[in-house]
């Protein structure tokens, strides 16, 4: 791939080369006001995407653990969490340097410490950790491929009981990644639907 400085590439590439052009976006998610900086060659720049948003709304958090939101675009699932329970520890890891930059700088912007942002290829950053729960919206863009193996390699990152929580838009490979996720943990629930997309839920048995 080698595209031309003014155009953006694929968010699921590790390092942009467009030249960066920062935004804002300002939501209300689960009772409270946030806003992120944004940037061009990131996913869904202009706006919280309906699949982020239903997660954010319907996702499941304990009160203490660890969690990973993998894929983590520019901060807003993982950031949510960590400051709705200030008692978890919320790792965040993408593949894209620009994303986990714009994450730095959301964190320090909203004030959550209790945030670790790494950068690298879905669970290379953290292969020897496990979580209490995994959070992800997939790049389903890339493929079903990439989302299979989300999600066959979970399990191997949670611990016992753990939740594994995905976004994904019914008409788009729905249908499949629940397949998925019943063949790997045994168990698959739908939590949320709403607009097309569906929320996901495995646990770890």
């Amino acid at each position: 791939m080698n595209p031309k400085s003014n155009e953006e590439e694929h968010y699921y590439t590790k390092q942009p080369k467009s030249q960066s052009r920062l935004g804002l976006v300002s939501a209300y998610l689960r009772g409270h006001y946030f806003q992120f900086q944004t940037s061009s060659s990131v996913f869904s720049r202009e706006r919280i995407d309906l699949g982020t948003r239903l997660l954010i709304e319907a996702m499941f958090l304990p009160e203490t653990g660890q969690i990973l939101d993998l894929g983590c675009g520019y901060g807003p699932i993982g950031i949510v969490a960590a400051a709705l329970n200030p008692g978890l520890h919320v790792f965040m890891v993408d593949i894209n340097k620009r994303a986990v930059w714009l994450a730095k700088e959301n964190k320090n912007r909203i004030g959550v410490n209790n945030v670790e942002i790494l950068h690298g290829d879905l669970y290379k950053p953290v292969e020897n950790m496990k979580f209490d729960v995994i959070l992800c919206n997939p790049p389903v863009s890339v493929g079903m491929k990439i989302v299979s193996q989300i999600v066959s390699e979970a399990p191997g990152h949670l611990r016992e009981s753990g939740l594994f929580q995905i976004v994904i838009r019914s008409r788009v490979g729905g249908r499949q990644l629940i397949a998925i996720m019943e063949k790997t943990f045994g168990n698959v629930e739908i939590i949320a639907r709403k607009s097309g997309y569906r929320v996901l839920l495995s646990k770890k048995s």
